[in-house]
């Protein structure tokens, strides 16, 4: 997306560090699993996650990438919780777009902690021209850590983290009403 826009546009979003704002998206099914994405094309596993456009709000951000990524509206899921702050990742040095103007060296992330309220049936990936992945499956909560890129890790550990104690005692409501095997 960065390519398309005109440097006064890159300029608003980034801050002064050159850290670009973004949401992402921990997607649960209530059970202890969360869903993880593949790139398309590729054999990259990630969280749905995408920039916050200038006139955004993180909140805005979010329900539109659910829907461009994944194909959920806002009545489909059910927000658990956001971290307090924004988290950051620096981009590798080799991977930044050196020839735009300024240089996005990382982003920072407002994260989202959502339940699934829809059937599953709904998840997918057409809703763009440009789809950014071509298949999910649901994981075990702490699997994406180890499993997306290095450079992002950090971001991973410290959101799921923060989220861990929802994720935990939405699993214990599946318990107390025997809908999971605990």
């Amino acid at each position: 997306m960065l390519a398309l826009l005109g440097k006064k546009e890159v300029t608003n979003l980034l801050d002064k560090e050159g850290f670009r704002s973004n949401i992402a998206i921990v997607l649960s099914d209530g059970y202890g699993k969360v869903f993880w994405a593949k790139r398309v094309g590729q054999a990259a596993w990630q969280f749905p996650q995408g920039g916050v456009d200038s006139h955004e709000s993180p909140e805005q951000a979010l329900y539109r990438e659910l829907h461009e990524e994944i194909g959920l509206r806002p009545g489909d899921v059910s927000i658990i919780q956001s971290t307090r702050r924004w988290l950051r990742y620096k981009i590798p040095v080799a991977m930044q777009r050196k020839s735009q103007k300024p240089v996005c060296i990382g982003q920072k992330q407002k994260w989202y902690f959502l339940r699934l309220e829809a059937p599953i049936a709904k998840v997918r990936f057409d809703t763009t021209d440009a789809p950014e992945f071509d298949d999910w499956q649901w994981v075990n909560y702490w699997h994406p850590i180890d499993a997306v890129v290095a450079f992002k890790r950090g971001v991973y550990r410290a959101a799921l983290k923060e989220f861990s104690g929802h994720n935990q005692r939405l699993q214990l409501m599946h318990c107390d009403t025997g809908q999971s095997l605990c």
